[in-house]
């Protein structure tokens, strides 16, 4: 009689986070499902079937960053203040790359050349894409920003992540106080930028 098999949500959470571990430490090049599979003490079939193959869990990688950088752009109520509440939206955008590099190179960088999103996969940021276009609106309803909502969103979504990258590369500075500032300038000109002209 077989050997009933193993396959629980815990072993499928507990490979997601390995994968994660691999990916930090070892690259891209180190990402394979073999040193996955004995890091997290299972069977590289075992890996093979909850996930598909490496691209099923870099996929699987993807679809948490996105529920997790969900989870941390809703995580409270915003200020009511249209300026005040996208400022801190951003902020808490920062958190999430900061806090979680590797996802982040998944969702936003895409480093593996065998994973290159579909429609439905990028539709797992859609919920994250209405989160900030919808400040952006009210923003501009207010009379604080202007031009196409979805334009100003992209433009501070990028500014966010390019920010966020070069903090967690530490080339944004040698003390917190000069990182806090340099992020302070960068999103007080980008919203300046973006502010209705006199």
């Amino acid at each position: 009689m077989p050997r009933p098999k193993q396959r629980t949500p815990e072993l499928r959470e507990h490979v997601r986070s390995v994968a994660a571990e691999v990916l930090a430490r070892d690259g891209v090049a180190g990402f394979t499902t073999r040193r996955i599979a004995a890091q997290a003490h299972t069977s590289t079939p075992a890996v093979y079937e909850l996930f598909g193959d490496k691209r099923g869990l870099v996929r699987e990688m993807f679809f948490d960053g996105f529920r997790l950088l969900h989870a941390q752009l809703d995580r409270a109520p915003l200020p009511a203040a249209p300026h005040a509440a996208l400022i801190a939206l951003l902020e808490r955008y920062r958190e999430f790359v900061r806090e979680n590099p590797v996802l982040a190179e998944v969702m936003f960088s895409r480093p593996f050349t065998d994973f290159e999103p579909d429609e439905s996969e990028l539709e797992a940021g859609a919920s994250v894409r209405e989160l900030i276009v919808e400040c952006v609106r009210r923003c501009i309803q207010a009379g604080v920003l202007d031009g196409d909502e979805t334009d100003d969103a992209h433009v501070l979504t990028a500014l966010v992540q390019g920010l966020a990258w070069a903090e967690n590369a530490r080339r944004l500075g040698s003390s917190q106080t000069s990182v806090d500032r340099r992020w302070r300038l960068a999103v007080r000109a980008a919203l300046a930028g973006l502010a209705p002209r006199p």
